[in-house]
């Protein structure tokens, strides 16, 4: 299909939603049809942008690597505002995120104050005795990858604060506290949450917990841990809790998963699950029910596929991460991979919904930092680093992140990503809505800039809702936005599907939109296929005979660490239609959007600081966003 580029203007009434709602004058307009093409508008106009996975001090990781921001002072800088880093910098966001969530380790709430007040009990042990005196000698990296590796594998000294102390209720109540004071109905949303932090023998299991409503529901319960007695490992029991809680709180409440290139193979199981267990039709309910998100890259790696799963998807090698598990203290190998993607997971969901009836996977995606300094800094040009030590410094482009000297397996910092950013399609800057809108998986992920992605699948779709005056009108009306459902195709038709992006107003030019499609066939195998759907300089740009589209160029200038919007568009749209669509097959559609070349983090550091960095380090990337699925099913 050829690619159709729409007109700039139009185009920012699909995808920015600039106009506001008219009331027609009664006297003069027509009773059914308003003048004004944005009157009764109830769809939202504009994505909000937020990061949902941000850690504090009151991290015992973050702590211990050198933390000392509040959760107060990481919503101060959400907000825009500008704040002084654990290592005295400067900092500030290039634009104020929409929302944000302080997501702190529900384990170990309050453990890093307790420790650095002195306490008797922590000091009396000889672990507690060594992070205090590492920390106090100014080696609070060392004394952070010890008490990481201690928590994996479940060692921890007496005294460590758990659910019912005062230390944890204390550092609850002031979590809390601190997104009651930041949350601005309209202007500004801070969800409560935590992160719930699974490490079965160093294979990241992880979630972030997020609260519908505010302090007073959240305030009823405390966060759910994974040390026994009280909590547990077991992502089972994390929704039995989140029951229980639901219950308790008066609030709903979300779990998001992440980093599954770091589970070694165990985030997304099709057969066993944790403890060994075969999977069953309870597991596969229960999951998709409390599991709508998945949080698909970010600081630790991007997490859409590899290029072992994807071998003919030119782009499948972006900011990839795969050494081991969290801890490195197993290898990564090609076995595990399957398990730990989520174009691989929303491929195994078919499989797993025509055996049981229910799809595990059913997720729509985001984007979040992770980021372990109070920072929600996503941006290449703006990266304060995983954590506190990693801060901007000569040394962090040869530094190791992370060494497990018994596996001798490591990462370096220059592989860490600066990344990323979720992007919600909700009608209002609210806890409510945002909440409801990641409930419908109207969501999409970034790599950090803030593009605007619209995606509607529907049986409908023809190139003149393309060039309709508000398209996305015509996307709610015929079809599903990301994240939704399609069934039952009518006789003789194929999906249809309305995509559209603009870049980031302060960002770079667009390559291409791209429609990645997995389906499960006759014989019950899964396939995938990613089509190039519209693209920029379509003028220059052709696909080939084996429908490989030319690359849009390059020129990114390492040195300076800069680029130009001489090549690539700002903005693409166009209605496209799957031409291989079977009805008696299921399938998920996402869409892809692919900046052109931009210099990474590590370009605006060698610059920064007169570096000349090793020939391993990358210094280009190019940025995307991904859409939550679109899902087809045969029988409804």
């Amino acid at each position: 299909m050829c690619p159709f580029r729409f007109k700039p203007g139009l185009l920012a009434l699909l995808i920015a939603g600039m106009g506001s709602t008219v009331q027609a004058s009664e006297s003069t307009a027509p009773a059914q049809t308003p003048y004004s093409p944005y009157a009764n508008q109830d769809f939202p106009t504009r994505p909000l942008f937020g990061d949902t996975h941000v850690h504090t001090a009151f991290s015992m990781d973050a702590g211990a690597f050198g933390a000392r921001l509040s959760p107060a002072d990481a919503y101060r800088f959400g907000r825009g505002e500008q704040i002084t880093s654990s290592t005295g910098q400067p900092a500030k966001l290039s634009r104020p995120l929409d929302f944000m969530v302080v997501a702190d380790h529900s384990d170990g709430f309050g453990f890093f104050p307790t420790l650095m007040s002195g306490d008797p009990t922590l000091l009396a042990t000889p672990q507690g005795r060594k992070w205090y005196d590492l920390i106090k000698a100014g080696k609070g990296g060392e004394a952070a990858i010890d008490i990481i590796t201690s928590f994996s594998q479940n060692k921890l000294p007496d005294g460590f604060p758990l659910p019912g102390s005062a230390a944890y209720k204390s550092a609850w109540t002031q979590v809390i506290k601190a997104a009651e004071d930041a949350n601005e109905p309209g202007r500004f949303t801070a969800i409560i949450g935590y992160e719930w932090t699974s490490n079965e023998k160093g294979n990241n299991l992880h979630r972030n917990v997020l609260f519908r409503e505010g302090g007073e529901q959240a305030g009823k319960v405390e966060p759910f841990t994974t040390l026994a007695p009280l909590g547990s490992g077991n992502p089972e029991d994390l929704w039995k809790w989140m029951d229980m809680a639901e219950a308790k709180s008066g609030s709903q409440i979300l779990a998001i998963a992440h980093n599954g290139n770091l589970s070694n193979g165990r985030m997304f199981p099709s057969s066993e699950v944790y403890g060994g267990k075969p999977i069953d039709k309870a597991y596969i309910e229960t999951r998709a029910k409390r599991e709508k998100l998945y949080e698909i890259t970010q600081i630790k790696g991007d997490g859409e596929t590899h290029p072992t799963l994807s071998p003919t998807d030119e782009f499948a090698n972006f900011e990839r991460l795969d050494v081991g598990n969290l801890d490195l203290s197993e290898a990564k190998t090609p076995a595990m991979l399957e398990h730990e993607y989520a174009r691989e997971a929303l491929k195994n969901g078919l499989k797993l919904d025509q055996q049981f009836g229910a799809n595990p996977y059913k997720f729509g995606l985001i984007g979040s930092t992770d980021s372990h300094t109070g920072l929600a800094t996503g941006d290449e040009n703006n990266f304060f680093g995983k954590a506190s030590n990693m801060e901007p410094n000569p040394k962090r482009l040869t530094k190791d992140f992370f060494r497990n000297f018994k596996s001798n397996l490591h990462i370096k910092e220059w592989q860490l990503s600066a990344s990323g950013y979720a992007a919600v399609w909700a009608g209002e800057n609210t806890r409510a809505a945002i909440f409801d809108a990641m409930q419908r998986k109207e969501t999409y992920a970034t790599t950090g800039p803030r593009m605007t992605v619209r995606f509607f699948g529907g049986w409908d779709f023809n190139a003149a809702d393309a060039q309709a005056e508000v398209p996305a009108r015509a996307g709610y009306a015929k079809g599903v936005p990301m994240g939704g459902d399609l069934s039952k195709a009518p006789a003789g038709k194929a999906p249809s599907f309305l995509v559209a992006a603009m870049k980031d107003p302060m960002g770079a030019n667009l390559d291409r939109i791209q429609i990645i499609k997995g389906w499960l066939d006759a014989k019950g195998e899964t396939h995938e296929q990613v089509y190039d759907v519209v693209w920029a300089d379509a003028d220059q740009r052709k696909q080939g005979k084996d429908g490989k589209l030319p690359a849009v160029g390059n020129t990114v200038d390492v040195a300076n660490a800069s680029w130009t919007n001489s090549i690539g568009d700002s903005d693409l749209i166009t209605v496209w239609s799957d031409p291989q669509f079977d009805p008696a097959q299921s399938a998920f559609y996402y869409a892809r959007v692919i900046e052109i070349p931009t210099p990474r983090w590590s370009a605006y550091d060698a610059r920064h600081f007169g570096l000349t960095p090793d020939k391993d380090v990358l210094m280009t990337l190019q940025e995307r966003a991904y859409t939550s699925p679109i899902w087809y099913t045969p029988g409804g």
